[in-house]
């Protein structure tokens, strides 16, 4: 028989088969030989007491052959001849998990790519961390698999009512990602092994008769009778389909411009801003194990913080043990920062993007004070569709001029920042084109800097050890979400002036995350799929 089982176990005990074995046959009441094997359908640490624990549910086989878990089946089918065509702009896990999608349902995708494939691509991220070379269409957030790829693989989410996560978790797998993702609970694949499993789709893909095209940077659209007849790319050339899925992700502003140019309705988006904040791996495991922090058995230690300050939300984002601080810029002249992590999470450090929540008058606010030296701003105000956007884009110029130069981040120490002192020198940090030292209050704006300020302040009661200046806060997190949504029908999921045209994803303000912008471009495929039929 099977039976699903759930007990705790000590984290050296966790890491033992046969302790595991001995704890199923206990529960059960039978001889551990009888247990032939289990699978593991849920592990999570339990550190909030003195002892550390391993949450662990199986489903264990008793008295019956053991038999490897079964992979979730995937039908894709041959559509280099399909009568029905859709392009796909943009590469990320809403336009792959999209064309995977339509393959299934017999459709024909073909996907726009403005950056390269992962291989180029990591090329031009060595030139931005080593020589501060920006390439535009070519970086941490444009190129093939999108900023999912190169921004640490973490498979977390609470979106379980927008679609099959446990599906796009065995397409990971299929596609070459470990088992464990099954059944964590708090799954990462790791940035060193996600541009392997990018590589594997899109071959699967071009295999099925899709097209994958790259540096296909999607510049104008022609629209008759409310629908998209074809877009241009910047080479000159043209696509047409029948439907067009739009999911360029949180970063691509030309999008959003051409899309505002084009009287295509577009509207402003609350998001979150603010810093990466860098601590010794070390000083986060004695925070949150305490006298366990250098137990082999456990892994690097994470946290999530909220708090709320001023009336406003500050929270922890995207943290990443054992990770790496890394230039999200997509342009010249802005500095953004973002975080991840290797498979094994075995750098020095720990960051995470400490954020602020942003909203419409905050960015207007800031915006008004800004235009009074910069005629280019003057013109925006509540109404309009970009103005997060350029506040969005004010703030990372303005990081950007404080004096560093290519792609050198301003910063400040953690305590030295929330009592307004400048650090007169910094701790050594992941962040490889370097920091400079100013304070903070001089490029963020107030709002941003006084609820960090306090908020730090309140984070290191809650996590006594964490609120120290052995800590670093590098400007500036940014790109936390998008600053636009791209309006869509309920109902048809099409934008409400565009019948053919699908947003999709973080870019369309859609989802927030890896898994979250799949499902999202697996919703938009089985929708376009449906009205086929």
């Amino acid at each position: 028989m099977q039976q699903k089982i759930s007990f705790k176990l000590l984290p050296a005990e966790a890491a033992d088969e046969s302790i595991i074995k001995k704890r199923i046959a206990g529960a059960c009441g039978k001889k551990e030989s009888l247990v032939t094997g289990f699978h593991l359908l849920k592990k999570s640490i339990d550190a909030r007491a003195k002892t550390i624990w391993v949450n662990v549910t199986v489903n264990a086989f008793i008295d019956e052959p053991f038999y490897k878990r079964d992979s979730q089946p995937f039908y894709f089918t041959d559509v280099s001849r399909a009568e029905k065509k859709v392009v796909i702009i943009g590469a990320g896990p809403a336009g792959l998990f999209a064309a995977l999608q339509l393959i299934e349902k017999g459709i024909k995708p073909i996907i726009l790519e403005r950056g390269k494939d992962v291989r180029a691509r990591r090329r031009d991220l060595a030139s931005l961390n080593k020589d501060g070379i920006i390439n535009p269409e070519s970086n941490y957030c444009f190129g093939e698999g999108g900023a999912g790829t190169y921004s640490d693989g973490k498979l977390y989410t609470r979106s379980n009512k927008r679609g099959d996560i446990d599906r796009i978790l065995n397409l990971f797998v299929r596609f070459g990602a470990e088992e464990k993702i099954l059944y964590e609970a708090h799954p990462h694949i790791g940035t060193n092994k996600l541009p392997h499993i990018i590589t594997a789709m899109r071959q699967q893909i071009t295999d099925c008769g899709g097209e994958f095209l790259f540096e296909k940077k999607v510049v104008d659209c022609i629209i008759e009778k409310e629908k998209i007849r074809s877009v241009k790319t910047a080479d000159g050339n043209t696509f047409t389909a029948d439907d067009f899925i739009l999911a360029t992700g949180h970063s691509a502003r030309d999008i959003f411009e051409l899309l505002h140019q084009k009287n295509i309705l577009i509207e402003a988006k609350p998001f979150a801003l603010g810093v990466r904040i860098e601590h010794p791996q070390m000083l986060i495991n004695s925070c949150q194990y305490k006298s366990n922090a250098s137990n082999d058995f456990l892994p690097p230690a994470s946290y999530s913080l909220v708090k709320q300050v001023n009336n406003r939300g500050v929270f922890s984002f995207c943290m990443c043990p054992g990770g790496i601080i890394a230039p999200a810029s997509t342009a010249a002249g802005e500095v953004v920062v973002n975080g991840w992590s290797p498979s094994k999470r075995n750098n020095p450090f720990a960051n995470s993007g400490m954020v602020v929540q942003v909203e419409l008058e905050d960015a207007v606010k800031e915006i008004k004070k800004y235009a009074m030296s910069n005629v280019q701003y003057s013109m925006l105000n509540e109404k309009h569709p970009l103005v997060l956007m350029e506040f969005q884009k004010m703030v990372e110029q303005k990081c950007f001029n404080s004096g560093g130069g290519k792609f050198v981040a301003p910063a400040q120490r953690m305590v030295d920042f929330s009592n307004g002192k400048s650090s007169a020198s910094l701790p050594v940090c992941s962040y490889q084109p370097g920091l400079h030292s100013i304070q903070l209050n001089e490029v963020l704006p107030d709002f941003i800097y006084q609820s960090l300020a306090k908020g730090f302040v309140e984070f290191g009661k809650k996590m006594p050890g964490y609120f120290t200046n052995e800590a670093v806060v590098v400007a500036t997190e940014s790109r936390t979400s998008s600053p636009v949504r791209i309006p869509r029908n309920n109902d048809t999921l099409t934008h409400p002036g565009i019948k053919n045209l699908y947003p999709c994803g973080e870019g369309a303000g859609y989802a927030g995350g890896i898994v979250s912008a799949a499902m999202d471009g697996e919703r938009i495929a089985i929708q376009i799929a449906a009205l086929k039929s």
